[in-house]
């Protein structure tokens, strides 16, 4: 896997991205967030869990980032990133396969907004629109968090929201930053690459 301009992105020898994706493979994007145990660490291993699922490939991944729990106090600071994926899976089977990682990561869901060894959620499905009982898409708080529209920006600066109009990167200019602290918890260099990718 090889680096360029401080996200991580496919290299070479990961070409069986293209083979598998091409034109068929849908991009989707996928925050991820830590507070408990080697945040980094399970951060680092969802994003090979995901890699190495059938019918989806990582592409690229932000940087690190150390942000402040929102809407609680006294929990632990967050280790986010934003990861693209392409795949040929429906919205739904992806959000499927994520919860999946969670829970073989060890995710014990005890209800809103506690602690968590690993969170994933799916942020946008292309240019989806999905409101259902289970999934709604693109996610309905996404454009007002910072930890993940900042990362999200360093990754897909120019994309589109598909419901609100504005680009990635003119939404976090407008996201609140009262109570949301962020800041970058190691550059790719001696975050991603520090963690192996095969741990």
């Amino acid at each position: 896997m090889t680096v360029k301009g401080g996200a991580r992105s496919i290299g070479p020898e990961e070409s069986r991205v293209v083979e598998l994706c091409g034109a068929a493979g849908t991009p989707a994007y996928v925050a991820l967030g830590a507070n408990l145990g080697d945040k980094a660490v399970s951060c680092l291993r969802a994003v090979r869990m995901v890699d190495e699922m059938d019918e989806c490939r990582v592409g690229a991944v932000s940087s690190l980032y150390r942000t402040e729990p929102l809407g609680v106090t006294g929990h632990d600071w967050y280790v986010n990133a934003v990861m693209e994926v392409s795949t040929r899976l429906s919205p739904q089977a992806l959000l499927q396969r994520l919860l999946a990682v969670e829970s073989a990561l060890g995710r014990v869901r005890g209800g809103k907004l506690q602690p968590r060894v690993i969170d994933l959620d799916l942020l946008l499905f292309g240019r989806a629109v999905i409101s259902g009982p289970d999934l709604t898409l693109p996610h309905p708080r996404m454009h007002l968090r910072r930890f993940v529209m900042a990362p999200m920006a360093e990754i897909a600066p120019g994309l589109v929201h598909p419901v609100l109009g504005g680009t990635v990167k003119k939404l976090l200019e407008a996201c609140p930053a009262e109570g949301q602290e962020i800041t970058l918890y190691s550059p790719v260099s001696g975050g991603w690459e520090k963690v192996r990718w095969s741990e």
